[in-house]
């Protein structure tokens, strides 16, 4: 079924297009109608419709005013209005069609027929995509941009020993006693790291492979094979020893 929302001031309006809408299309089912646009709005956006019939002129607030407020934007638009001098600007919106009021029968069908269309297209494109995931493994890189100065420095993974914020900046320590700064907030470096880098504190960022000793005392703390030692955050603590075991 096609989930579908009305929206139109006139009551005898979204009385008539409901009726329509059951008459001649039975794989639609109207799952909500609204008077009221601005209870039309958290109705779109929790219910996430799959259609929307919505009349442009309005006297609280007009179509185009609801639209720019919606959060959610993944259904067919269809356009319902007395008056066609809305059309440019409501295909502009994306509409799948323009229905001139009092609304014909044959027009509707024919906007939800392209309603229906889009949605196989949706259905098929999705499918697609879940195929195309399951049997192409998704791309990882086992290396590190570090943007500088007039140039991009590319980092094995292997060789970075730790990483440590440093406001809007991050350090990278390197295993050839260097460290490059990047332009970047720790967050970001971790979400482009492997499994072997471990968030041990708010402040470090550290590669696993070069944990010499985890030290309970005094801490807890860390020391690396370079000697350095790295803080163990208390609520990372129990996380870190279980993959440390592991």
């Amino acid at each position: 079924m096609i989930r579908a929302i009305i929206i139109d001031d006139e009551f005898n309006a979204v009385k008539n297009l409901k009726w329509e809408i059951e008459s001649f299309c039975s794989d639609i089912e109207v799952c909500d109608t609204f008077t009221n646009p601005v209870e039309a709005i958290s109705a779109i956006n929790y219910l996430k419709p799959d259609c929307v019939f919505l009349d442009i002129e309005m006297p609280e607030m007009d179509g185009f005013q609801l639209l720019e407020r919606l959060t959610f934007r993944g259904f067919d638009l269809i356009i319902t209005s007395a008056y066609d001098n809305y059309a440019i600007k409501a295909f502009k919106e994306h509409a799948v069609d323009y229905l001139l009021k009092p609304i014909d029968s044959e027009d509707l069908l024919k906007a939800v027929d392209r309603v229906r269309e889009n949605q196989k297209r949706n259905v098929l494109g999705n499918q697609l995509k879940n195929i195309i995931k399951s049997y192409v493994p998704e791309k990882k890189f086992s290396r590190l941009a570090l943007p500088t100065l007039g140039k991009t420095i590319f980092v094995n993974f292997e060789d970075i020993i730790y990483c440590k914020s440093n406001g809007s900046y991050t350090e990278v320590h390197l295993n050839t006693n260097s460290m490059e700064m990047l332009s970047k907030k720790l967050k970001e470096v971790e979400a482009q790291t492997n499994d072997s880098f471990f968030r041990v504190h708010n402040s470090y960022l550290v590669n696993l492979h070069y944990v010499k000793e985890y030290v309970k005392n005094e801490g807890p703390y860390l020391v690396l094979t370079t000697g350095e030692t790295i803080p163990i955050s208390r609520a990372k603590k129990n996380e870190l020893l279980q993959v440390l075991n592991s």
